[in-house]
């Protein structure tokens, strides 16, 4: 196991060799970057690096927007180049969150968008560790405050990729909107290492750039969030865009609503919608799961690598809920300067949700272990009140929460975002024939939009805090 590891470096010196002008990124209105161009672009930046004083283990933040994501890929390559440890943030976070971000992880060096790295060019003298950590990436934070993971070179570069096995080899592009700095954008980053398709993104997205963008490059694969495959089916751009060169449309960060995936197989024809289900506490370990038109309400057939679990940690018979567990990479990731035993458990990642398996094996989620709202004798599944919230037809998005209730412990409330405006009788008369009376809202919040974080998952708390004002 240890002697297959390998840093990071390594994977692009060797395929730069073998494959020098093969585009591995292109970011949309801004350039591209060949193998050949990013091996010898960060070979200087870490020399420069060098000559600054940075040293293996060093931690460097890397402050960069989406605009930025040819010169991010560099700064993070050399960065792992010369031994240290890269932390990416996003250059929309305010200035408190960034510097306790940074006092965290210990930062001594930032690079921020701009910052000329240019030096001498040729290999750079260090000796990387592959099991020494090689980034710290900022959980999501929608519960709490954003915690570090760290993972090391063999994290990253496990499992092994076959050269003439390269990942979604059925495209010659393979088209996302990850922001930098979220676990979803450092696994397309991976991919413009190791897959065979290169990687096209844009520096934000909208829903007819993004469409435009897989229509030009005629993109075999596509990945968004859910947020983003709303906003793509509201903007109805398969009207306007030839969607059918998509043969595997993912989704990532969170589950998508079954009316939503139903629509994505109608909206893209040829395309296999595939719930993408990890964390990045379990990266780089996932389970893929095909949406099934005939289990709506499931995310898919879960792989070997995942369990359910009851309070003592023992499997949850068929139908039973228990806490989600995924199976960790052979070099697993951990919390930056933690103690946590809770997370991360003989080689398992607890996942933080509820859910159960069908006799088929097949993955229901109920919730987020956090999000589960306790009324009276009863425990409410926001995901379930969310999915039912969604096949109403004027509602476009939703978010459901808990908030206290002096009598009940918990209400459920409802914050949608509507086509056309909704009353707080109409929709609970419209979900009594989907839910069960206590799942019902007794509150509902018309908003806008729902604020979100910057890997597309909305931000409960700041709703909650509407709610309660």
């Amino acid at each position: 196991m240890v002697q297959s590891a390998r840093p990071v470096p390594a994977l692009l010196s060797s395929r730069a060799a073998t494959d020098p002008d093969h585009e591995a990124l292109i970011v949309a209105g801004t350039g591209a970057l060949t193998l050949a161009e990013w091996d010898e672009r960060s070979d200087a930046a870490a020399h420069t690096l060098l000559d600054q004083g940075v040293r293996p283990g060093d931690r460097v933040a890397l402050v960069f927007g989406g605009r930025d994501w040819l010169d991010y890929a560099v700064s993070w390559m050399a960065v792992l180049k010369t031994g240290a440890v890269a932390v990416p943030l996003s250059d929309r976070l305010a200035e408190p969150e960034l510097a306790r971000l940074i006092k965290h992880c210990g930062a001594t060096t930032m690079i921020r968008s701009g910052d000329e790295l240019g030096g001498p060019t040729g290999p750079v003298p260090v000796k990387v560790d592959p099991l020494g950590y090689a980034q710290i990436l900022y959980t999501s934070g929608t519960t709490g405050q954003p915690k570090g993971v760290a993972a090391s070179h063999a994290n990253l570069t496990s499992p092994p990729v076959h050269p003439k096995r390269r990942p979604f080899a059925h495209s010659r592009h393979l088209v996302h909107a990850f922001p930098i700095g979220t676990n979803a954008g450092q696994v397309m980053l991976l991919h413009a290492l190791t897959a065979a398709p290169t990687v096209v993104t844009l520096p934000l997205f909208t829903p007819a750039r993004f469409a435009a963008l897989v229509e030009s490059y005629a993109a075999g694969t596509v990945f968004v969030v859910p947020a983003m495959a709303i906003e793509l089916l509201g903007a109805r751009v398969q009207d306007r865009h030839d969607l059918s060169s998509v043969l595997l449309l993912g989704s990532a960060a969170a589950a998508l609503p079954p009316k939503v995936a139903a629509e994505l197989t109608e909206a893209f024809p040829n395309a296999t919608v595939a719930n993408y289900y990890t964390s990045t506490e379990a990266a780089p370990a996932q389970t893929i799961m095909i949406y099934d038109p005939d289990r709506p309400g499931a995310l898919g057939h879960a792989a070997s690598s995942l369990k359910i679990a009851d309070a003592d940690g023992d499997p949850a018979a068929p139908g039973e809920t228990g806490e989600v567990w995924l199976r960790a990479a052979a070099h697993s990731r951990a919390y930056y300067g933690e103690q946590r035993h809770d997370t991360f458990q003989d080689g398992w990642v607890r996942m933080g949700d509820l859910g159960y398996l069908d006799d088929d094996g097949y993955l229901y989620l109920v919730d987020r272990e956090s999000d589960v709202i306790k009324s009276g004798a009863f425990k409410v599944s926001t995901i379930q009140v969310e999915a039912a919230l969604h096949e109403h037809p004027a509602v476009s998005e939703a978010s459901v929460f808990g908030v206290p209730h002096p009598v009940m412990g918990m209400a459920v409330v409802a914050a949608v975002v509507s086509r056309e405006p909704v009353t707080l009788a109409g929709v609970r008369a419209f979900l009594a024939e989907r839910l069960a009376q206590h799942e019902l809202p007794t509150r509902l919040l018309c908003v806008d939009a729902l604020p979100r974080n910057a890997a597309g998952k909305v931000i409960k708390r700041e709703l909650r805090g509407i709610a309660e004002e």
